[in-house]
This record gives C-alpha cells, sequence and structure tokens, in this order.
C-alpha cells in the first residue's frame, strides 16, 4: 500500500511524485491501493500528483485505488469533475 503523506502542496508535489513512483515498483499486483489517512494539508497539487500516478500505473497495467481519502480531498476532486477517477473499487 502507498501512503500519502501529511503534507502535499505544490512545493512537495515532485517529490512526493518520485517517491510514489519508486514506491510502485514495488508492488507486484494489478491492483496499486493509495491509503490518503495522513494527509492533512494539501492543495490541487494533490490531485495531480494522484493522476499522475493514475497515468503511471495504467501505463503498468496496473489500477490505481484511492483509499481513506479526507472529506476535503474528495470534495476538491468533485470541484475539478475527477472524482470517478480517484474512485475506490
Amino acid at each position: 500500500m502507498l501512503v500519502l503523506p501529511a503534507i502535499l502542496t505544490q512545493s512537495q508535489a515532485q517529490a512526493t511524485l518520485a517517491q510514489l513512483e519508486a514506491a510502485l515498483a514495488q508492488v507486484s499486483g494489478p491492483r496499486v491501493v493509495v491509503d490518503g489517512a495522513a494527509l492533512l494539508e494539501f492543495d490541487s497539487a494533490a490531485l495531480a500528483v494522484l493522476l499522475a500516478l493514475r497515468r503511471r500505473c495504467l501505463a503498468l497495467g496496473k489500477t490505481l485505488v484511492c483509499e481513506r481519502l479526507t472529506p476535503r480531498l474528495a470534495a476538491l476532486a468533485a470541484l475539478y469533475g475527477i472524482s470517478e477517477l480517484l474512485a475506490s473499487t
């Protein structure tokens, strides 16, 4: 399981994506789970990171599943019209 950090704003986005992509290499199955419960402070860059990770997963033939996203992040995703892309299954 991949875990989002407590803080994910524009200034942390590139490093966070690199860390998540490195961890992605260790996921053996077709389903990649990202846990968002620790995320406390974020901006729209958090959504950009998740979308970039989703694209990477799709390129590898994997499915990204976002779990325990904070209500604020879920609301931001809805505002941007991308909730379906980050929905858990």
